[in-house]
C-alpha cells in the first residue's frame, strides 16, 4: 500500500468551476477515460450509484489479445472491469501496483457500512464455483480501512477465464473515501510480501495456473482529458506501439513495492534535488509525484507554484509554456517531464484551473529519501513491470509514451522543447 495522498482541496474547488458531477500472448485491457467534469473526485489511495458496466472481453483465440474496457477518473485513478464467480459477477477495480490483494464489496457487508450501498456487491449464492474460506482480513490504507473475510472463486480478466483466486469480500469499509470512490474494489499488482494473510496475488495465480506466460505487465496511460481513450494495461508483456524505443531497464531494489534507485532530479538547469541519490517507488495508485517536503517546496519555488490547501499548489495556466522541465535521472538516462506533463489542468467553459502534479510527503525510510512516481510520471512514460524469475530479479522498464489522439500535437510540441535526440526526450548523463 502506498502512503496516503489526499486531493481534498481539489474536491472543494471543482464546484467553483461549475464542473458537473512481445512473443508471448498479451492480454490487453484498454483504458477509456471518464470526463473529469462529470464525477466527484475519487479520493481512494489519493492519495453513488454504480456505473453501468461494459461487457467482459471474449477469450482470445491463439495469440490474439483480448480486451476489457478500463476507465481513468480525474487523472487520479485507473481502473477497469473483472469478473468473479460462475457466471461472472462484474466489478470495477483499481489496478494498484502499491498493494497485492484483490477485494470487492460483499453482499453480506454490514448494514451501516455506507460504501457497500454505492457499489456492486459480490453474491456468493449466485456463483456455482464459490468456495468459502472464512479467514478474516483487514487492510489499512492511508485514507481508510477495509475489513472482511476471504473467499475463493473464479476470476475473469481480459478474456482470461478459470483462474481460481482467493479474494476478499469486504464486510466493512470505513471512511468517506470508499463511498465516493468510483471503483468497487482494488486488484493489487505488488509483490507477495505486501499481501495480507499470505494470499497469493492475482498475477502470481495467473502465471502458476498457466493462464499467463510470464509475470510481466505494463501501463500505457493517456492523460488527455479531452478524449475518451485512457490507455491500456497489458498483461504478459508490453506493446512497442505504446512507446518510443528503447526501453531503459533498471533493477527493483526492494521487491515489495516497485522500488528503484533514482540518481538525481533537476528542475531546469538551476536546481538539483535528490543530489545524493534516493529511492523511487512507481505506483499507479498515486495520482501525482511525491517527494520530501523541503525538496518539493524548493521545486515549487522554481516553477512559481502558489500554495493552496493541504499541500496543493496552483500554477498560473498562462505560465505553462515558460516553465522548465523537471528531469529525473534513472539508470543513467534523463527522463524529462515538461510542464504539459506535470501540470494537471481542469477546464469548464472559459474557466481553467491548473494544479501542480508534485506533492510533499516525508516517508521514514532511511538511509535515502523516498520519492513516489505516480500517474503524472507514468502517464508520460510507459512502464513495464517485470517480476523476473529464478535466474533474473525483478526490474522496471521505462520509455517515453507515444502520444495519440487529440493529445498528439500538444505533446509533440512540448517534447521538442527538451528533446535530446531524434526519437525520445532523453540525454545520457555525464
Amino acid at each position: 500500500m502506498s502512503p496516503p495522498l489526499l486531493l481534498l482541496p481539489l474536491l472543494l474547488l471543482l464546484p467553483l468551476l461549475n464542473v458537473e458531477p512481445a512473443g508471448a500472448t498479451l492480454i490487453r485491457i484498454p483504458l477509456r477515460q471518464v470526463h473529469p467534469g462529470r464525477r466527484t473526485l475519487n479520493l481512494l489511495r489519493g492519495w453513488g450509484k454504480p456505473a453501468e458496466l461494459p461487457k467482459l472481453g471474449a477469450p482470445s483465440p491463439g495469440d490474439k489479445p483480448a480486451s476489457v474496457p478500463l476507465s481513468k477518473f480525474l487523472d487520479a485513478q485507473y481502473f477497469g472491469e473483472i469478473g468473479l464467480g460462475t457466471p461472472p459477477q462484474n466489478f470495477t477495480v483499481a489496478f494498484d501496483t502499491g498493494s497485492s490483494n484483490l477485494w470487492v464489496p460483499s453482499r453480506r457487508c454490514h448494514f451501516f457500512s455506507v460504501p457497500c450501498w454505492f457499489h456492486h456487491r459480490f453474491n456468493p449464492n449466485a456463483s456455482s464455483s464459490f468456495k468459502p474460506n472464512g479467514t478474516k482480513f483487514a487492510i489499512q490504507y492511508g485514507t481508510g480501512r477495509v475489513d472482511g473475510i476471504l473467499s475463493e472463486d473464479k476470476l475473469t480478466i481480459g478474456g482470461i477465464k478459470g483462474a481460481s483466486v482467493i479474494f476478499g469480500e469486504a464486510l466493512w469499509e470505513s471512511s468517506l473515501v470508499f463511498t465516493v470512490s468510483r471503483p468497487d474494489g482494488i486488484l493489487g499488482l505488488g509483490f507477495p510480501i505486501l499481501s495480507v494473510e499470505g494470499v497469493r496475488p492475482p498475477l502470481d495465480v495467473l502465471v502458476e495456473q498457466g493462464l499467463l506466460d510470464k509475470p510481466v505487465f505494463s501501463f500505457y496511460l493517456n492523460r488527455d482529458p479531452e478524449v475518451a481513450d485512457g490507455g491500456e494495461l497489458v498483461l504478459g508483456g508490453s506493446d512497442p506501439a505504446h512507446y518510443i524505443p528503447p526501453l531503459t531497464f533498471v533493477p527493483v531494489t526492494v521487491p515489495a513495492y516497485w522500488q528503484i534507485h533514482m540518481e538525481r532530479v533537476k528542475v531546469g538547469s538551476r536546481l538539483t534535488l535528490c543530489a545524493q541519490g534516493c529511492a523511487a517507488i512507481l505506483d499507479t495508485g498515486t495520482p501525482v509525484v511525491v517527494g520530501p517536503t523541503e525538496e518539493i517546496r524548493a521545486l515549487h519555488a522554481a516553477i512559481g507554484g502558489i500554495p493552496l490547501l493541504a499541500g496543493e499548489y496552483i500554477i498560473r495556466c498562462s505560465e505553462i509554456p515558460k516553465l522548465p522541465a523537471v528531469s529525473l535521472l534513472i539508470g543513467g538516462v534523463w527522463f524529462n517531464l515538461t510542464a504539459q506533463d506535470y501540470v494537471i489542468q481542469f477546464a469548464q467553459g472559459d474557466v481553467r484551473l491548473c494544479l501542480s502534479g508534485f506533492r510533499a510527503l516525508d516517508i521514514a525510510s532511511p538511509p535515502v529519501p523516498v520519492w513516489i512516481l505516480g500517474d503524472v510520471f507514468l502517464g508520460a512514460y510507459v512502464t513495464v513491470f517485470d517480476r523476473g524469475d529464478m535466474k533474473s530479479g525483478a526490474r522496471v522498464g521505462l520509455a517515453r509514451a507515444r502520444p495519440r489522439g487529440a493529445d498528439l500535437g500538444r505533446r509533440e510540441t512540448a517534447q521538442a522543447q527538451y528533446r535530446g535526440d531524434a526519437h525520445v526526450m532523453r540525454m545520457r548523463s555525464g
